[in-house]
């Protein structure tokens, strides 16, 4: 990506993120709320997500399955909208500090990770090709990686944050 559209980018972001400073937040939430709030989203949701995806798609016995089901459909979509409302506050976060935004490896992972969460939700929404077998297995796969990948990108996100 084009350092002048990341540089146009920051400017057009920089109100935003002059009134999110005008509130003069201690450093110490500034810094790592962002990395905190997607930790749990990540690590806690993105956890029993994948669980209860793979449970309802392994169990024998059909109630537990379900169950696994029902509560995976509950959460995916929510921690889907937190991803998406992070990595605005990501990227605010950024600009807050005047850094480069779309240049770090902890961006392309994110991107890449809503990526791959939206075709998954996208699959979904067609009720998997009208249950297509394929359909539920590509889900199944794509969603565990879209979860590794974001296990990566908080890595590099951690990795980020120390550097800032």
């Amino acid at each position: 990506m084009s350092s002048n559209f990341s540089q146009s980018l920051s400017q057009q972001l920089e109100p935003i993120a002059a009134w999110f400073r005008s509130f003069e937040l201690p450093e110490l939430i500034v810094h790592w709320g962002h990395p905190l709030m997607m930790a749990i989203v990540i690590f806690v949701m993105g956890s029993f997500v994948g669980m209860t995806g793979w449970r309802g798609r392994s169990l024998m016995e059909p109630k537990e399955a379900a169950k696994s089901r029902l509560d995976h459909r509950k959460i995916a979509p929510l921690m889907f909208l937190f991803i998406i409302l992070g990595a605005v506050g990501g990227v605010l976060s950024l600009v807050m500090h005047q850094k480069p935004i779309l240049e770090s490896p902890h961006f392309w992972t994110g991107a890449a990770s809503i990526g791959l969460l939206g075709g998954n939700a996208a699959i979904a929404a067609t009720n998997f090709g009208k249950n297509n077998p394929m359909l539920r297995t590509t889900h199944a796969y794509v969603g565990s990686a879209a979860l590794c990948l974001l296990f990566l990108h908080a890595l590099l996100g951690l990795k980020l944050g120390l550097a800032i």
